[in-house]
């Protein structure tokens, strides 16, 4: 564990830290705008610091610091240092995937587009990132038709200038023909500049251009040029059509939408360039260290703008939740753009709703990554193989059931039992229970009935001999609880553990059933006979495993809590009548005008309804009219 520096030697201006291990790898930057009194908070009882920080510091055993003049120097240099030593326990990011971008390389003497993927390079620009290298594709074959630049490689080229021969791309209209000549180097740059000038979404000087070249190109009975700066003008505008306008057209924005969970966060980023979305990027963090909502924003932004943003630094970046130092990220990005940038929380309006669709992006896309590792067969088989071990179970959990609660304010309280086999969902397993015996908010005493009914349940079903008769031809099937589970999880921490311990041991079942819990809060597993939690590796497909069994548990606890309240409160003072069903309540209510006016209906006036007998309506008169 690293020792706390004398005070004194701390200084107390703006600074990055970087706290090393016993072989001098750096496991942790962080930045401060005074160094004395940040660290000082590193140097308490480690029973006071999140799970996550207490761990980082009982692995060092030193740590050292850079002075630099402000606080945004800070921010660059631990960006910077970030990116040189990758500390296991700073925020991860992990883009799964490398984004295409439409690229054209202004560098070269006739500059050609293409789409690129990977590392960037000095004297190209860059165009995106897309979603898909198919929409690149589609855009280019539309703009070739109105910006007709080269797209072949150098090679091919320098062959067709050697050859004084054009491609094919040339008589189709999609190449000017710079390698035989058909057009000079200036007006070839001017036409490159227009490409870049309308995926900069500046679009509105192009389709003016145009229509003029094109009216006056027919004044002067050139008809033929006319009708080429036609189709051009329809291409220019079919690609217009495919750029959604999201803002005004004055309007440069980044849009960050987030979803995340206690291990890991799915950002999405919309670029906005002249009121259009231009490109968009989406990534996974790997959330390894302690951090606010506005503390994760912070690491976005040094993340999306700290090394060669894709699509420039914009005018106004929205984000769902302000920096924790919003006035130094400010400041920083409008270093890096050159001029103002401001950083908002969008309130209201058109913005609010852009906002609204990433982050709805975001959650999707964040589905869609726990899909596709869930459904891994390898990763499953891991995660099943790593709890075996990390729980020090005697066989692999082969079927895993969770238990959660769900109730409000002590009233409609329910339970919930789901169930992994083999690591995937068995949806035809899964219970729900009413807790019947509780009164008032007790959720141990909820989580008590619930796990005794279901496991009293198994050894009634368990004594009993299997009958082996059949039934249209088939063997019966197993009762519902016939099935012990080779691990059961509880929902909670130490508190909920000891509940389920004891009912397992009050039924005989301790040697049997092995348990344990899992905390929401720091995702901390806790098994019986340990006071501290089982260390389970963050990013790990056992935790992983685990937290998608238990958000199961919850997701499927409040679903029947809010069934049951939903009946609960359309409940009727004309239940329970005889010969009054659904269909008749909902006519009577109709036609007589709602509850209220049936209560105060004589009896010949709810004799008079022909679609009601007349017991019916003796029967709800007197209901109402009892003396």
């Amino acid at each position: 564990m690293v020792e706390r520096p004398p005070t004194g030697t701390i200084p107390e201006t703006p600074g990055s830290y970087q706290f090393k291990d016993k072989e001098g790898r750096v496991i942790y930057v962080g930045k401060a705008s005074s160094l004395r009194q940040r660290l000082s908070n590193y140097f308490q009882d480690p029973r006071n610091m999140h799970p996550r920080t207490a761990q980082m510091v009982a692995t060092a055993t030193s740590v050292e610091w850079i002075e630099v003049r402000n606080e945004v120097e800070a921010l660059m240099l631990e960006f910077s240092l970030i990116q040189l030593h990758r500390p296991r326990f700073n925020v991860r990011l992990r883009d799964d995937k490398s984004y295409p971008f439409l690229a054209v390389t202004l560098d070269e003497q006739y500059p050609r587009a293409l789409v690129m993927r990977g590392r960037k390079r000095k004297g190209t620009r860059y165009f995106g990132p897309y979603a898909h290298a198919y929409a690149i594709r589609d855009t280019l074959d539309l703009l070739l038709r109105s910006f007709p630049i080269r797209t072949c490689s150098p090679g091919k080229f320098n062959e067709h200038h050697r050859l004084g021969r054009p491609c094919l791309l040339f008589h189709i209209e999609k190449c000017c023909g710079p390698c035989v000549g058909e057009v000079e180097e200036m007006p070839y740059r001017q036409l490159v500049q227009e490409l870049c000038d309308f995926l900069d979404g500046d679009t509105d000087e192009i389709v003016k251009r145009l229509e003029a070249e094109m009216a006056g190109a027919a004044k002067e009975l050139e008809y033929e040029r006319a009708a080429r700066l036609r189709d051009r003008l329809l291409a220019v505008r079919k690609a217009i059509e495919k750029q959604q306008m999201v803002a005004e057209r004055s309007e440069d924005i980044d849009v960050i939408g987030i979803a995340d969970d206690e291990l890991e966060a799915a950002v999405q980023v919309f670029f906005v360039r002249k009121g259009r979305v231009v490109g968009r990027k989406g990534f996974v963090l790997d959330k390894v260290e302690e951090l606010s909502p506005g503390g994760l924003v912070d690491r976005i932004l040094e993340s999306l703008y700290g090394d060669d943003p894709p699509a420039g630094v914009p005018k106004q970046v929205l984000v769902p939740v302000a920096p924790d130092d919003t006035a130094t990220y400010e400041e920083w990005l409008t270093h890096l753009r050159g001029s103002r940038v401001q950083i908002r929380v969008a309130q209201r309006g058109d913005k609010r709703e852009l906002h609204e669709t990433v982050t709805r992006n975001a959650r999707e896309e964040f589905m869609r990554h726990r899909l596709r590792r869930a459904g891994d067969h390898n990763a499953r088989s891991r995660a099943i193989t790593e709890l075996q071990d990390l729980l020090g179970l005697p066989e692999a959990p082969l079927r895993i059931e969770c238990y959660d609660m769900a109730h409000l304010q002590g009233t409609d309280y329910v339970g919930s039992m789901v169930v992994l086999e083999d690591g995937l969902p068995n949806k035809r397993e899964y219970r729900r229970f009413k807790v019947k015996d509780v009164a008032g908010n007790d959720d141990y005493a909820a989580m008590e009935e619930v796990l005794t009914r279901r496991l009293q349940a198994y050894l009634n079903e368990r004594d009993q001999p299997l009958d082996e008769d059949l039934i249209d031809g088939e063997r019966r099937r197993p009762r519902k609880f016939a099935y012990p589970p080779q691990l059961l999880l509880v929902d909670g921490g130490k508190g909920q553990l000891a509940v389920a311990e004891r009912v397992v041991r009050a039924l005989g079942l301790h040697d049997e059933i092995p348990i344990a819990s899992l905390a929401k809060r720091f995702e901390e597993v806790f098994v019986p006979g340990r006071g501290e939690p089982i260390e389970v590796p963050r990013g790990s497909d056992a935790l992983f495993m685990l937290q998608r069994i238990r958000d199961e548990a919850h997701r499927f606890a409040n679903t029947f809590h809010r069934e049951l309240r939903g009946k609960r409160m359309t409940t009727s003072s004309l239940d329970g009548i005889p010969g009054l069903g659904d269909a008749r309540k909902k006519k009577l209510t109709q036609v007589m005008g709602g509850v209220n006016a049936v209560k105060k209906a004589s009896l010949d006036e709810l004799k008079a309804l022909s679609f009601l007998p007349d017991a019916v309506a003796e029967a709800i008169h007197e209901k109402f009219h009892r003396a």
